[in-house]
């Protein structure tokens, strides 16, 4: 079996979880407790892993073709069969609590996928091929029969109930397999509830109905947010998949709702991404506030400083559990083939055991991007979250780490992370008027300056004419585009010039897009747009919009983004929908607006 290209996948989101389905009609992913739980769909990830598939009979083949697109300003998805007997439309949600409006959206998702079918014209046949396979393809449960039609699923913690308004489906050895026609002017809602099988019973929604009300819900929360700049309608689709990323709940932003989509086909740099990292907190924090999103960028804010905690001689972890749980160490899921082959297939991630030091500088420039709402003078516990991340920047900014990439290999001295130490001593230091007593700014400015001092020195390869992504190193690296990006350097350098077009020489390819290395196949979403920022900073800011808009051109035709593009084939590799690459856009979107925004 083929696997379904990544980009024919789209993402429903109810701000608890999230679900991908294909241009077949196939939902092939959805771990409906929260992202990071067990899939009860994972297709995605193994034929056998579990999938619900409704689409018309004989659908692939010669006279038949599909349109899709989301409901404005939602994540709802609507795909259209056209077939030689007639068209019909699938929608598909992830429910919305009833009645939610605003930013109640998420907060208790009743966890239904929603699908309904609609007649356009004509007769049409349409096939249902419904297989759930709880706790990642692990167990193939019993279907029974209530007396009210619905199907019953119970498997381990699971339970599920199927229902249909419309034809009696019937369940014969763990699947439905089954047909039923629909004509022009006719509804047929199935709905998919979720529970703890030890809990309260699955919800029991109308489908027609929730789905309008769920609909009404996400464009109700978009009406509140304003973006004012250029690129209107990428960015709101942008900002619109960072909402369905967000664990409503907590405030966090997941990274990727996928797990093991692999950088490279065969490869086995296969990573769970339903995390959400510190790294990102700075940079998903300001994409919100470009995107005029500010309760949601404060409520993120209070989940970091929640889950960072009081602060001791430990490094902080670079990622955390969505609800702040610190330990998500990683096994392999032996049972799962991996997509096309690709393995192993990884549940948890062990990045979060690594020395990265740039976490720090990516809070501590939150918290000055907030500092308004924050107060002239903090509180006790924020001024204790800010000094003691300076003092370990401090006492440690001279060790090697793991840097921006998280290899699994030994520790080095890399760029990146050294001019993220510079940015959080620098932070300290602008922020030392609110932190009373302990701020200790003299000995932070020396700190803060002996940094910068040797990055100038050991960070620019003479071999190489660029600032490099090791010291001493000649390999070229795209973090190094970073350094304008958070301020270190003006884009216009003559150095930093000089790196800018050794970047854009050497790792970049057709199409705008920029690799992170050399041996590198695929373009990283981020990185290209780091480099739209960097010539719009240089004042390129015609060649920076005529490269932002080449690199916003490869999002799927849903508008979303996973982490790479392959440079030869187009093909999107790595987790999907990637948090980094419409953040990314954001941000540079709104450089090319305003070059001299903070």
């Amino acid at each position: 079996m083929q696997p379904v290209p990544i980009s024919d996948y789209g993402f429903l989101s109810d701000c608890r979880s999230g679900a991908l389905v294909g241009r077949d009609g196939s939902v092939d992913w959805w771990c409906p407790d929260r992202f990071d739980s067990p899939s009860v769909f994972g297709r995605l990830l193994d034929p056998e892993g579990g999938h619900w598939r409704i689409a018309p009979v004989g659908a692939g083949t010669a006279g038949h073709r599909v349109q899709r697109s989301y409901q404005p300003d939602t994540l709802v998805l609507r795909t259209v069969h056209h077939t030689p007997e007639g068209s019909v439309a699938v929608t598909d949600a992830l429910a919305a609590e009833p009645g939610a409006r605003t930013h109640q959206f998420g907060m208790r998702s009743p966890a239904v996928l929603l699908r309904v079918v609609e007649g356009l014209s004509g007769r049409v046949r349409m096939a249902v091929d419904f297989r759930p396979r709880p706790e990642y393809g692990l167990i193939k449960p019993y279907l029974r029969e209530r007396d009210d039609g619905a199907l019953v699923v119970n498997a381990g913690p699971v339970q599920l109930v199927l229902r249909c308004a419309g034809p009696r489906l019937l369940a014969e050895h763990g699947q439905v397999r089954q047909t039923f026609e629909i004509t022009e002017g006719q509804r047929v809602g199935f709905d998919l509830a979720y529970a703890a099988a030890y809990g309260d019973p699955p919800a029991q929604l109308e489908p027609v109905g929730t789905l309008a009300d769920t609909v009404r819900a996400w464009q109700s929360f978009r009406a509140v947010h304003h973006y004012d700049g250029r690129y209107p309608e990428v960015v709101r689709r942008s900002a619109t998949v960072l909402t369905g990323l967000t664990y409503a709940r907590s405030g966090a932003v997941t990274a990727a709702a996928t797990t093991s989509l692999p950088e490279v086909i065969g490869g086995d740099r296969n990573y769970d991404y339903r995390f959400a990292w510190l790294r990102d907190f700075a940079m998903t924090l300001r994409a919100l506030w470009v995107a005029a999103c500010p309760d949601e960028s404060s409520r993120l804010f209070a989940w970091a400083a929640r889950a960072v905690g009081q602060i001791g001689t430990d490094p902080v972890p670079v990622l955390f559990g969505l609800e702040g749980e610190r330990d998500v160490s990683e096994h392999v899921c032996p049972n799962f083939a991996g997509y096309a082959g690709s393995r192993p297939v990884h549940v948890g991630n062990d990045a979060w055991r690594q020395r990265q030091l740039d976490v720090p500088g990516e809070v501590l420039s939150a918290v000055w991007r907030l500092r308004d709402q924050l107060g002239d003078k903090f509180d006790a516990e924020l001024r204790e979250l800010v000094v003691g991340l300076t003092e370990q920047v401090a006492a440690a900014w001279h060790l090697p780490d793991r840097g921006i990439w998280e290899p699994r290999d030994d520790e080095r001295h890399y760029l990146s992370s050294k001019v993220l130490c510079w940015v959080a001593m620098d932070k300290a230091v602008r922020l030392a008027p609110r932190l009373g007593e302990r701020a200790d700014v003299r000995r932070w400015v020396a700190v803060r300056d002996e940094i910068r001092a040797t990055v100038l020195r050991e960070g620019f390869h003479d071999g190489r004419g660029a600032y490099t992504g090791v010291f001493g190193s000649p390999e070229l690296d795209a973090a190094a585009l970073y350094l304008p990006v958070v301020g270190f350097l003006p884009a216009d350098d003559p150095r930093m010039r000089a790196t800018i077009a050794a970047v854009e020489r050497e790792l970049g390819g057709d199409g705008g897009l920029v690799r992170r290395w050399k041996e590198e196949p695929a373009g990283f979403v981020l990185c290209s747009f780091w480099l739209v920022e960097c010539l719009a900073l240089a004042g390129e800011r015609d060649r920076a919009a005529r490269l932002f808009e080449e690199v916003a051109g490869h999002a799927n035709d849903l508008g979303l983004f996973s982490e790479q593009i392959d440079l030869k084939t187009r093909a999107h590799l790595g987790n999907t929908p990637q948090a980094l690459s419409h953040i990314g856009l954001i941000h540079a979107a709104w450089r090319l607006t305003d070059p001299t925004a903070d």
